[in-house]
């Protein structure tokens, strides 16, 4: 999506549809108003009919007002006046992103980051306009024999008072984690027999060319001589090797990396521990912790942050078959410790835990895993908020502002030992399940075990990386979270 800024009036303005915003009790934007008059009241009429739905994200297309420019007015509700906030902010560019995109107008301008929001500047309101208008047009180029024509705005401007050099920053910003989200949701939205590892692989490598960072990719012989043992138990029976993916991205001089671990498992079966059919072939989302890091790497780069940053991404197929792990199999973790498997299908756990120990040696400033762990997180949270755990409230903090200031929310769960007890067994250091008990925090408590050496933190995103039903697909969360905390750790 081409998008820019202008300070040009809104009723002056020649574009295919323009957006602007209306109250719940009648009152317009500043915007609306002037389009209001120009019309001879057009909007306020329309307002009175109750043609315009009350709750926030709706809207109303009115063509060919007389006095206006725009060959089409999009009325947008911002809700009730005494309910603006963040979220209804967000539901109103929500709602207008979904009617840009659906609609024929090539062209749009969208005149509704003229409203105040409690403690938001401006620059917030048009970074997260840009973000959520460009990933609102995401388009998933499913391998149709009919492709369906194209439709939306390919072009929007965003209408402010005055362009400055921060409000164009925060364009750019807006625009590039959208396109991070884009390529976390295509890789997501491959079915496995494509995204495998390594067409993960090949994205990074792609990734490091386009913007001139380092790729290497580990493979099967080079992980078993690192010990990655643990690892190297979940891919043995795919047809797919393991590839360990390391991305480092070096714009911050002297600085301390900081550190991404994702779980890459491109489709998780369960292995011998077969998952039900119901739905199994959502397990092509088990990946989207690795896609989170590619996204944010593609993200960073775009933006030129001055920062070092290193992706770990352990790319892995769990199947079944003759060579797949056991329940009852005990493997070595690169770390030395030794783990029974109790559950093939707890496999996250297995992979993320050498690629942890295997981040201590870039002296980290920290360290944030981010894994589709536990359907438990999604009994815990469901779709709204991914699980944070964190040996570090400093970084835990950070981590939850982040998210609350891209309106992609975490939520801390409980890191406490007294949980380790459910992970006892009589035949190695501990196994890789702790019963269906407090599943999600078991599994962060597993992975807390191999994190010993640096700040860390853990992402449990099973309930907010994708989403269900006639909507199915990934989501690009939570790419919006950790760029922003990217952003502040950059000074941007």
């Amino acid at each position: 999506m081409d998008m820019s800024l202008s300070n040009a009036s809104p009723v002056a303005l020649k574009t295919g549809v323009l957006a602007v915003g209306a109250f719940a009790d009648g009152l317009l934007t500043p915007s609306a108003q002037a389009v209001d008059a120009a019309s001879g009241g057009r909007l306020g009429a329309a307002l009175k009919r109750g043609d315009l739905d009350e709750k926030a994200g709706s809207t109303l297309l009115l063509p060919d007002l007389p006095g206006v420019a725009a060959e089409r007015v999009l009325l947008v509700s911002l809700g009730k006046r005494a309910d603006l906030g963040d979220k209804a902010f967000r539901e109103a560019l929500a709602g207008a992103a979904k009617a840009l995109a659906g609609g024929v107008a090539r062209s749009a301008a969208v005149a509704l980051v003229d409203v105040d929001l409690p403690n938001r500047t401006l620059a917030w309101r048009v970074q997260q306009a840009a973000r959520l208008l460009a990933d609102g047009a995401y388009r998933f180029d499913a391998p149709r024999q009919n492709r369906p024509p194209e439709r939306g705005a390919g072009a929007v401007t965003l209408l402010v008072g005055e362009s400055t050099p921060e409000l164009g920053a925060a364009l750019k910003q807006g625009q590039a984690i959208a396109e991070g989200m884009a390529l976390t949701r295509d890789l997501g939205n491959l079915g496995g027999n494509v995204c495998n590892p390594a067409y993960m692989a090949q994205t990074a490598q792609e990734l490091g060319k386009e913007f001139g960072f380092e790729v290497e990719i580990l493979e099967r012989a080079d992980m078993e001589k690192l010990g990655m043992g643990s690892a190297l138990s979940v891919g043995r029976a795919s047809y797919s090797p393991c590839k360990f993916i390391v991305m480092k991205y070096s714009r911050g001089g002297s600085a301390k990396p900081i550190v991404l671990v994702g779980k890459g498992m491109t489709f998780d079966t369960g292995g011998v521990s077969l998952k039900p059919s119901a739905n199994l072939d959502e397990m092509k989302f088990d990946m989207c912790g690795g896609g989170t890091v590619l996204g944010v790497l593609r993200t960073v780069a775009r933006l030129g942050l001055p920062i070092n940053l290193v992706g770990l991404v352990m790319a892995v197929e769990n199947m079944p078959g003759g060579n797949a792990s056991r329940p009852g199999d005990v493997v070595r973790s690169m770390a030395g410790i030794t783990i029974e498997i109790l559950n093939t299908d707890a496999e996250g756990r297995l992979v993320l835990c050498d690629a942890l120990t295997y981040a201590e040696r870039f002296e980290p400033a920290c360290v944030i895993d981010v894994a589709t762990l536990t359907g438990a997180c999604v009994i815990a949270l469901g779709a709204h908020a991914s699980g944070l755990y964190a040996n570090d409230e400093a970084l835990a903090a950070e981590l939850l502002k982040a998210g609350m200031t891209a309106g992609d929310r975490a939520w801390q769960m409980p890191l406490w030992d007294d949980y380790m007890v459910q992970l006892k067994t009589n035949f190695a250091d501990m196994s890789n399940l702790g019963g269906p008990a407090a599943g999600s925090i078991t599994g962060a408590l597993f992975l807390s075990k191999f994190a010993t050496k640096y700040k860390w933190a853990h992402l449990d995103i099973a309930g907010t990386s994708s989403v269900s039903g006639d909507a199915k697909g990934a989501t690009g969360r939570p790419v919006p979270l950790l760029a922003e905390f990217l952003l502040s750790r950059a000074g941007a």
